[in-house]
């Protein structure tokens, strides 16, 4: 969850400040790695899932204040659009029954949950992007009260010092203009969190980057958004374009984004904050009173706090986090391709499948990003993105293969033998990697199931209502998608 930040306006003053105190936290940061003073790999599920507000008729209901206050518990938060909340999963053990244990706890705190938010009028969707939102639907009026997203709105739009504009070109065409940053609301995730040690991070991170697209591909669910058919999970691309604080001049002269892949395969988790300094001003320069350097030379562990909150403004898919837990610091790749739903099963098969292949690629004797060019990888986000399951990959010996074909030939097998080495039982094991399975053989993902419904419906907003309350019945089910009826 990102931090809350009070309402301010910053100074050039503030800025300076800034920049000094986030190069001084880098220069810790590389000291506490040259001297080994991170927790080890433990190996825990952690997630955090957003999710999205309707009413009793599908239609996003701008009630996160009413539902918060209602459900009221502390592992649920607002999000960037008054339609959005987002709860946050604590970090579990992935071996024996870890995984049926996680599934069982996040069902269970979403039926509280939207107990308590029907009171409201509100009910919880888990889909990527809602398919009854409408360009009306995200203005700066709907941003969700807290000071946070109001500040990154300004700062945002300072820099671009124009309206976003929003072009994706799918089976229909979106090309559009927005005032502030609330279509990014639009884009609901489940952030998938796994810690790793600093002499392991840049294998996991460039295995994660590898994984990208194969995950998008299988894992498909946002196909609409203000009423157009557009790509398969076109999260991806509108979350790109939505939080981008570049004019076109800038984009022109290969200025980076901010919601970026990268360009690279890296060999530490320095080369990422060291980037995030290089190559992005400073969207919240917001101080705090902390000497890094003094509380390390102490024997204590810096909070870092002003790197952290600059990492938080630099979107990449994999995002690398620091944090520290009882006085330990610790290191997480953050996982951040994969859209929210279709039900609490399909998320815990995601999850699955990519902690299975994170157990074992980053650990293969010829790393899978030492014969794949990083282009290469970014290139099978994109397709995946458009395509879902249609999509053709690249994959080291196999060339480019139809996604299906990747998922079924190679990492399945993968994921199989990292979720044994992972000590998961292999009841649940074999339960939610035949979730992958079962949507790699009918090429039913959520976003297929979206279009063939809406397709049946015979198209049109009210088509695209009806199936987003069927889509609502089908999740509370927890019926994996591929066995949806249309």
């Amino acid at each position: 969850m990102g931090r809350d930040v009070p309402a301010v306006t910053f100074s050039r003053e503030d800025r300076r400040r800034y920049r000094d105190k986030v190069r001084r936290s880098l220069d810790v940061l590389a000291r506490m790695l040259r001297e080994s003073r991170f927790e080890v790999e433990r190996p825990q599920m952690g997630l955090e899932i957003e999710l999205n507000l309707v009413d009793d008729r599908g239609e996003p209901a701008m009630k996160n204040a009413e539902v918060l206050a209602a459900i009221a518990e502390p592992d649920w938060a607002t999000e960037l659009g008054q339609f959005n909340v987002e709860i946050n999963i604590p970090p579990q053990p992935l071996s024996g029954d870890g995984t049926r244990l996680l599934e069982e706890s996040v069902r269970r705190r979403l039926n509280r949950a939207q107990e308590r938010a029907a009171r409201v009028g509100g009910h919880l969707v888990l889909v990527g992007i809602l398919p009854t939102l409408r360009e009306s639907d995200v203005s700066e009026g709907t941003l969700s009260a807290n000071p946070r997203y109001r500040l990154l709105n300004e700062q945002i739009f300072a820099a671009r010092g124009e309206d976003l504009h929003l072009v994706i070109e799918g089976t229909d065409r979106l090309d559009t203009f927005a005032d502030s940053i609330t279509p990014e609301a639009a884009c609901t995730s489940v952030q998938v969190h796994l810690q790793v040690g600093p002499q392991e991070f840049a294998a996991h991170w460039n295995a994660a980057q590898a994984l990208a697209g194969p995950q998008v591909a299988v894992a498909a669910n946002s196909p609409y958004l203000f009423g157009r058919q557009l790509w398969q999970e076109t999260r991806i691309s509108l979350f790109e374009q939505a939080t981008d604080t570049r004019p076109e001049e800038l984009k022109a002269q290969g200025v980076r984004p901010r919601v970026w892949f990268g360009e690279r395969w890296i060999t530490s988790v320095f080369d990422l904050f060291e980037e995030n300094v290089r190559y992005f001003p400073a969207l919240l320069p917001l101080c705090e009173e902390e000497d890094p350097r003094a509380v390390l030379d102490a024997g204590g562990t810096p909070l870092l706090h002003e790197l952290t909150l600059h990492n938080g403004t630099v979107y990449r898919w994999n995002r690398p986090v620091y944090d520290v837990v009882d006085g330990v610091p610790h290191l997480r790749v953050e996982n951040r391709v994969l859209p929210a739903g279709p039900t609490v099963a399909d998320i815990v098969a995601n999850a699955a499948f990519y902690y299975g292949l994170m157990r074992v690629l980053p650990a293969a004797e010829r790393p899978v990003w030492t014969r794949m060019s990083f282009a290469a990888a970014e290139d099978n986000l994109r397709n995946a993105a458009r395509f879902g399951l249609d999509a053709h990959l690249y994959w080291p010996g196999l060339g480019e293969v139809p996604a299906s074909e990747l998922i079924l030939r190679r990492l399945l097998p993968l994921a199989y033998e990292g979720l044994d080495l992972c000590g998961v039982d292999p009841a649940e094991r074999d339960r939610l990697l035949g979730v992958i399975e079962g949507r790699c053989m009918t090429g039913r993902t959520g976003a297929a199931w979206q279009v063939d419904t809406v397709r049946s419906l015979g198209g049109g907003y009210e088509a695209l209502r009806t199936m987003t309350l069927r889509y609502l019945d089908h999740m509370h089910s927890n019926q994996p998608v591929h066995l949806w009826d249309v």
